[in-house]
């Protein structure tokens, strides 16, 4: 059996070493490419749920996911206003599987007010971004949209090489070394 690029050697790793601007660039790439997001939310009686839901991501770095009241996550999200948000990079795409990369959010999520102009501008992303099945969950009432808003975050693109997220601007990244 091989492995990839098995050597956690950091200084293997030319991502341990991106300069700022394209450190940033690779930032906001990164979250572009997704679809989907993995969600981690917990239940009333403090049980774990991992999940996942397509998404949508605004400028502001917001994401929203378009669920159903029947799912586990949805109701701890009604619950409990918090999520856990991660992308993380394919692993057939992956260089080092113990290095792989990935952005994680610690989000508030907030109910959209399915009569509100904003949940008609996030359901038409959603229909243009998934194509026509969207519009058959508009009309469904059990659909809901939430917007999970990023408190602070971490981006890790390496071995030695994982950011934070500066919570008052969250384009903003802040080395924090090894990983």
């Amino acid at each position: 059996m091989s492995l990839q690029n098995s050597s956690p050697d950091p200084a293997s790793n030319p991502s341990a070493d991106l300069a700022s601007d394209q450190l940033t660039q690779l930032y906001q790439a990164f979250l572009a490419q997704f679809g989907s997001v993995i969600l981690a939310t917990v239940s009333p009686d403090q049980q774990p749920q991992a999940s996942y839901a397509p998404c949508v991501i605004d400028s502001s770095r917001n994401i929203y996911v378009f669920v159903s009241g029947l799912s586990a996550h949805t109701q701890n999200l009604i619950n409990t206003g918090k999520a856990s948000a991660l992308f993380i990079e394919d692993e057939s795409k992956t260089q080092q599987m113990f290095a792989r990369k990935r952005l994680s959010y610690t989000c508030v999520a907030q109910l959209v007010d399915r009569e509100s102009p904003h949940w008609q501008v996030i359901a038409q992303q959603f229909e243009d971004r998934f194509g026509p099945i969207v519009d058959v969950m508009k009309g469904l009432a059990d659909f809901r949209i939430f917007q999970l808003q990023p408190q602070s975050g971490r981006f890790v693109v390496g071995f030695g090489a994982a950011y934070d997220i500066d919570p008052n601007n969250l384009n903003r990244l802040i080395h924090q070394g090894k990983v």
